[in-house]
């Protein structure tokens, strides 16, 4: 039996303070998203997904899921989401893509697609700089590694580009904006397992953007 092509879905999820305005938003998009995911694999039995879902804020990295099949996932609720305190992103990125090359080690039958969700701009990491995260996003890159950028509140598309992310999101901080992120997310999943069944390259244009180069 010819082995599965494994998909991992790598989430990294701004849980600071200023996310508690969408919390609930957050947490019934994400559970939506989950069970897209699940859809996809479904219409596509020849890819096997895992999702891998971590928050962060002042008090540290919290890893909710670490590369477990999608199938398996239940819905997260209020418990395991409570916004709070500040922003380490860079410390986040660095140790979320750190733990999942270390966990995938020389895997090549694979493809990784890392999404970061933030509505604020990185204010509290002590052991990556921004410099050590656009040098870890290059090499994952060279891997093959799919990067995705989305965030609110702050020059989103200038933030992304200094750390060498070129799929960029920006959305609304509000009930409307939050659905219509969520729904491109759903979307642009779809097409990407479409593009890996099709053997295209799905490193660049995650999104379709409009003239002014945002989604």
């Amino acid at each position: 039996m010819e082995k599965k092509h494994q998909v991992h879905n790598l989430i990294i999820l701004d849980e600071s303070g200023s996310m508690q305005s969408i919390r609930e938003m957050i947490i019934s998009g994400f559970n939506e998203l989950v069970q897209t995911i699940k859809g996809i694999e479904k219409e596509y039995p020849e890819q096997e997904h895992f999702i891998s879902l971590v928050t962060f804020n002042g008090l540290g990295r919290k890893v909710i899921h670490f590369t477990e099949p999608a199938a398996m996932l239940e819905s997260i609720d209020s418990s395991k989401y409570q916004p709070n305190y500040s922003t380490p992103l860079y410390d986040a990125m660095g140790d979320s893509i750190t733990s999942l090359k270390q966990a995938l080690g020389k895997q090549k039958n694979c493809s990784v697609l890392v999404t970061i969700l933030t509505d604020g701009e990185e204010n509290a990491s002590k052991e990556y700089n921004g410099i050590a995260i656009k040098k870890l996003v290059e090499e994952m890159k060279q891997l093959g590694w799919t990067f995705t950028y989305i965030g609110t509140d702050h020059d989103v598309e200038k933030f992304a580009t200094n750390i060498s992310i070129t799929n960029v999101m920006f959305y609304k901080k509000d009930t409307g904006g939050v659905n219509e992120l969520f729904r491109k997310e759903r979307d642009a999943r779809a097409a990407y397992s479409q593009k890996i069944r099709a053997k295209k390259n799905t490193n660049d244009d995650f999104y379709e953007t409009d003239e002014s180069g945002k989604s």
